[in-house]
């Protein structure tokens, strides 16, 4: 733009802001900021509304019959990163032609590098009147023939949807306006998807959706509803959507973008808990398949009886349910809980390898540990009179067969440890033997003989460790039942009140 005369546009002086009114003006610039964007700020801090005027003429100019089809022109349309930038360019030079036009009849001081400012105020103005304007006809087909080119499968995606009158959908487009009650209890086809039966009729629920190549090998455990039905993509890349159209962007857009049949397995769990908000779960399994009749593979869940018009079975509620508040407790990412019977809080702590004369304050003991300076273990302990309770906040000490070995030399002990990248350990001890340490859901992890320990049967006793939903519960519900005690949350807040632990030494 440097040594480029402006046009003469009639009328145009009017709407040019006032040079300023007299003074002296100064001007600091700091950072990394551009020579056209220093410039832009420069000069409307000299003359306010310059900017706004570039934006306004940008806008008029993109809309008016005569400029807006040469705008939306792709003579050679090419691949979908060249419409954009084809796109992008032509709306720049129009907004760069305004700022010059501007600019050059306005008084700018010498002190302005002027066509660093109408680079800036171009850039500027044809950002926004971007956003405001839709892409030229040949971009969705471009961007279509992209997508499809760099589609991968299996994909797999994780979220919360919002939930309204028991209902979220995968769908194409827009929510249904309206749709039946599943005649299963579960999914209702409709056009370009299907709407899911919540439990909840309001709030959100936790969907995970999978993507396949070809149907899976099995059921999935674990999940108290399993329907499977088929829908007819019109487009493609249907979205999880709540009623009001809204959900999280890496649910968005992700079955395959092609039209054709497909198969959907609705998994559905927790849908009668309406007191635990993170009870609700499903997962979605997509797959290209052939039009085929509706299956249900599983029912077992009260919302699903009432919807069906079935008297619903009397469920006993699940053991490790009594566990779920971990979930939303300090122990709900890493943690090992210990439970002894005969023993002492002194016995415990030096099974532990800690010395119970030296408490010190838990703030404390995290300062060290946040500084970096050491990886130490620690533990706190409470004394409940039946039992004592060893919690490692983040630790696993309690998992180690010495310990546990010394720990339940007048009784029992049984730990289950936990962590964020799903590791477990449930052991149990007995007079000073370990019976049986082993990862939850590893089949044969397990040793047949200490399966076989009376006490260890009963405390397994029909708990789905395969079943990774609830693992860490399921496997506090065996502590208790070892030992005749567990950990409940008002044991969790005395441990917190009372800030106390001891450092494991070496």
């Amino acid at each position: 733009m440097a040594g480029a005369e402006p046009p003469d546009v009639p009328g145009l002086a009017p709407y040019l802001p006032p040079p300023p009114a007299g003074g002296r003006f100064g001007f600091a610039s700091t950072g990394q900021e551009s020579e056209p964007l220093t410039a832009a700020l420069l000069v409307e801090g000299l003359r306010p509304g310059l900017a706004d005027l570039v934006l306004t003429l940008t806008r008029r100019l993109a809309a008016h019959p005569s400029v807006a089809p040469l705008l939306a022109e792709m003579p050679d349309a090419g691949d979908e990163p060249a419409i954009a930038a084809q796109h992008g360019r032509t709306h720049l030079a129009l907004a760069v032609a305004v700022a010059h036009t501007v600019v050059g009849p306005a008084q700018v001081p010498p002190v302005v590098d002027r066509a660093a400012a109408v680079v800036g105020l171009g850039v500027g103005a044809a950002a926004v009147v971007l956003r405001e304007t839709p892409m030229p006809p040949a971009y969705a087909p471009a961007l279509l023939e992209k997508v499809r080119a760099e589609y991968l499968l299996p994909r797999r995606s994780y979220g919360s949807v919002p939930v309204s009158g028991h209902r979220f959908a995968l769908v194409e487009g827009a929510f249904p306006d309206a749709a039946d009650l599943p005649g299963d209890g579960l999914v209702t086809v409709v056009d370009g998807g299907a709407v899911i039966r919540t439990g909840r009729a309001d709030g959100a629920v936790r969907v995970h959706l999978t993507v396949l190549a070809e149907a899976p090998p099995e059921v999935a455990a674990g999940w108290e509803e399993v329907v499977e039905v088929s829908w007819r993509a019109a487009e493609g890349l249907a979205s999880v959507l709540g009623p009001d159209g809204t959900s999280e962007p890496q649910l968005r857009a992700q079955t395959p973008p092609w039209p054709g049949d497909y198969r959907l397995r609705v998994h559905a769990r927790g849908r009668a808990e309406t007191g635990d908000p993170d009870a609700e779960t499903y997962e979605l399994v997509v797959w290209a398949a052939p039009a085929a009749a509706a299956v249900v593979h599983r029912r077992a869940d009260r919302p699903g009886d009432r919807v069906r018009g079935e008297t619903a079975p009397v469920r006993a509620p699940r053991p490790e349910q009594a566990y779920r508040w971990i979930r939303r407790s300090s122990l709900s990412e890493a943690a090992t809980v210990t439970v002894t019977t005969g023993a002492t809080v002194e016995e415990v702590l030096a099974a532990f390898g800690a010395d119970p004369k030296r408490p010190e304050p838990i703030p404390s003991i995290e300062e060290d540990l946040f500084a970096g300076d050491a990886n130490f273990p620690w533990v706190t302990v409470l004394d409940t009179g039946p039992a004592i309770l060893a919690v490692e906040f983040n630790g696993f000490r309690g998992s180690r067969g010495p310990v546990l070995r010394r720990a339940s030399a007048g009784g029992r002990s049984a730990s289950m440890f936990w962590n964020a990248r799903a590791l477990t350990r449930l052991s149990f001890a007995e007079h000073g033997r370990l019976l049986a340490a082993f990862e939850p859901g590893t089949g044969g992890d397990l040793d047949p003989k200490a399966a076989a320990e009376p006490a260890v049967a009963a405390a397994l006793a029909g708990l789905d460790l395969d079943d990774h939903v609830d693992r860490s519960q399921k496997g506090l519900v065996a502590v208790e039942r070892f030992t005749g005690h567990g950990i409940t949350a008002a044991d969790l807040d005395r441990i917190t009140a009372a800030g106390i632990g001891y450092r494991i030494v070496p």
